[in-house]
């Protein structure tokens, strides 16, 4: 959410920014909430006028009391009842008007970097470097669920009968793989100085609206019936929620989180729920990393998440590469980010595995997160990254490791987690 303050002192700004994400049905929400802001602050002048009128009225009303005027006082206290009616109206006025107020803030994109490149959606992301030599091998790369079930690893048809399209069951040494990629991924961040964490896997709205847009919300929360929780999409929402209304002492800055659960997702619009595969899915596991930091470091702070991911898929053997999220593809939150897709020997072609954004002080804002320094009071930045996502991640490391006998490599790195095998036959 950006500041009022600087929306007022540069609205042009604000709207150059809004046509830079294509989002040009928004335009009329700066005028609106300018003239919102106007009116709010004149309405918050008549109510601190009234109350310090009530302070030297009552002062008055007492030494006219104290001289025997009684008469001159019950005047002044007609006018104290004339003053608290107004005061009650003019307070019920601000909240509406903050409230509204608000609300637009909340639609309106945050400002997003000078070097995020402008373009309309995810077809004009720019790559930015690859790591690692791609492989296409001379023999066929069945689909990753083909592979699965060749082990006796997957099974949908059951999970569709239990829950729908969109949850699967993982048996033997899929599964296990699974959890030894989760293990690896966590001792990997811990070794990079992070601490680990298992966070509450249910938020309440207040929380949801502080770390996402509503758009977001309605595409990906479950919401608990009857109960003010939502299941989280990713445990980046539940992290920095811990955070929520709190002032931190700027020394304790940075604070570096990874955190594991698993995460739930509507997947609602145009891509859908896989049938088949496990590619976009409604229940997953995840390691996830989030940093809370000085402004003047997130940029810093940035560049060593996202390649935290590069480096752990690069020591699984896996080639990926980074890609720039240009302007119409960045959430209304984002100031920056960058996804890392791994090699898909299959298609051919890379695919998303991992996303890293900076939000600057966007979610601090919305949920008050402040950092106290010798300069005073200000918001933290914020920012989150996947450190790994499997099932999703399976898929690129099943097909990197195939051979044309049909078993799977196991890395180095990895073969601890599974009980020192070095194949899967």
């Amino acid at each position: 959410m950006i500041d009022i303050k600087f929306l007022r002192e540069n609205p042009d700004i604000v709207k150059q920014n809004i046509k830079n994400k294509f989002q040009d049905h928004k335009l009329h929400l700066v005028d609106e909430v300018i003239e919102l802001d106007i009116e709010s602050r004149k309405t918050q002048q008549e109510a601190d006028q009234l109350r310090n009128n009530r302070k030297t009225i009552s002062k008055q009303i007492g030494g006219l009391m104290a001289q025997g005027k009684k008469e001159e006082a019950e005047k002044l206290k007609e006018q104290v009842t004339k003053d608290a009616d107004r005061l009650a109206e003019l307070e019920v006025k601000e909240n509406e008007l903050q409230e509204k107020i608000k609300k637009i803030m909340m639609s309106i994109p945050n400002i997003i970097d000078k070097s995020v490149p402008i373009g309309k959606d995810d077809s004009e992301n720019v790559e930015v470097q690859r790591y690692g030599e791609p492989v296409v091998p001379d023999f066929e790369i069945p689909y990753h669920t083909d592979i699965m079930e060749k082990f006796n690893g997957i099974d949908l048809d059951s999970a569709r009968s239990v829950a729908g399209n969109g949850f699967y069951y993982l048996m033997g040494d899929i599964a296990r793989l699974h959890s030894a990629i989760i293990s690896y991924a966590r001792d990997f961040m811990i070794d990079r100085g992070f601490t680990y964490c298992v966070p509450p896997f249910m938020i309440r709205s207040d929380v949801v609206t502080g770390v996402m847009s509503f758009e977001e919300m309605d595409a990906m929360m479950y919401k608990i019936e009857g109960e003010d929780l939502y299941l989280i999409g990713t445990s980046e929402h539940s992290m920095i929620g811990k955070f929520i209304d709190k002032i931190v002492k700027e020394e304790e800055l940075p604070y570096t989180l990874t955190s594991y659960s698993p995460c739930f997702r509507k997947e609602k619009g145009a891509h859908g729920i896989e049938e088949r595969g496990v590619y976009r899915i409604h229940q997953f596991e995840k390691q996830e990393m989030i940093v809370v930091c000085k402004p003047e470091d997130s940029m810093m702070w940035f560049d060593k998440l996202w390649q935290n991911t590069v480096d752990l898929f690069r020591s699984l053997d896996i080639p990926v590469r980074t890609l720039e999220c240009c302007s119409g593809d960045l959430a209304d939150l984002k100031v920056k980010s960058v996804d890392v897709e791994a090699w898909s020997p299959r298609q051919k072609k890379y695919f998303e595995v991992g996303s890293c954004s900076n939000l600057g002080d966007a979610q601090a804002r919305r949920l008050k997160i402040r950092v106290v320094g010798e300069g005073g009071k200000y918001f933290a930045h914020t920012l989150n990254n996947t450190v790994v996502a499997p099932p999703r991640m399976l898929i690129a490391f099943l097909e990197n490791n195939l051979n044309a006998d049909g078993t799977v490599n196991i890395p180095e790195k990895l073969q601890p987690y599974m009980g020192g095998k070095k194949v899967i036959k």
